[in-house]
């Protein structure tokens, strides 16, 4: 029960990875809150859902009052909520591109905002931001996401000093996944599995429960001295 008393939120934790990671937390004791958009694809007595527009920065506010209200506290951030909007770069549109930055880059500040100088205050907490191996590496027809992927291991990095100058450990880091096997890869064709897969050391696909896990070790207080990073969780991708 690495989380027991504790209170997480999870972003775009109503179905994927979200739901892995909210459900893993919830076995080890916590409390979750599950913020989507979209409705939820599961029931857990232990996660509350929660519907929210991370790109909505009044109501980003309104929730995190809301669950700072109800709960009390916030010790754990998950900062998961992402979109695509894939386009090769001469072919992408404005709207493409802004709606990809509104959700995947200013939503995570959007919450962030309010949590960070909360957790300062409250005497710690961890916030885990969500990137993407693409965010390291880039890829083809991705320019929108990989930007906002990068981007948000820098942020990572900068609350990571921001949040914690007085001394207090909040510990801000980010988890960049590999190809891993949501929803959205099993629309994908299978000779294109097959490729991905094989551009990983280990030759295979991630599991939506094999990210949760390392959320779950940057969540408790078994990561206590960690902060600032970047992991990745890819099974040893070969770019």
């Amino acid at each position: 029960m690495r989380l027991k008393d504790k209170v997480a939120v999870v972003t775009g934790g109503a179905r994927g990875l979200g739901q892995s990671m909210a459900e893993l937390f919830a076995s080890e004791g916590a409390k979750v809150v599950a913020l989507d958009m979209g409705e939820m694809t599961y029931t857990n007595d232990s996660v509350e859902y929660m519907n929210l527009n991370v790109s909505d920065g009044a109501q980003a506010k309104e929730v995190f009052d809301k669950i700072v209200e109800k709960y009390g506290r916030i010790d754990v951030l998950v900062n998961n909520a992402g979109i695509t909007r894939d386009a090769m770069t001469r072919k992408m549109t404005d709207e493409q591109w802004d709606l990809v930055m509104d959700v995947n880059l200013k939503g995570v500040f959007n919450l962030t905002r309010y949590v960070g100088p909360y957790m300062e205050a409250q005497g710690g907490g961890s916030i885990i931001n969500i990137s993407s191996v693409v965010g390291t590496y880039g890829n083809i027809g991705q320019a929108n996401y990989s930007a906002t992927k990068g981007a948000v291991v820098a942020l990572a990095k900068t609350w990571a000093k921001e949040f914690a100058r007085k001394g207090v450990p909040v510990r801000v880091n980010a988890i960049s996944p590999g190809y891993t096997m949501t929803d959205i890869l099993k629309t994908v064709p299978q000779d294109l599995l097959d490729k991905f897969a094989a551009m990983t050391m280990l030759g295979r696909l991630g599991q939506p429960d094999e990210i949760a896990k390392v959320a779950l070790f940057l969540a408790s207080e078994d990561s206590s001295y960690v902060t600032g990073q970047n992991i990745a969780v890819d099974g040893g991708m070969r770019l």
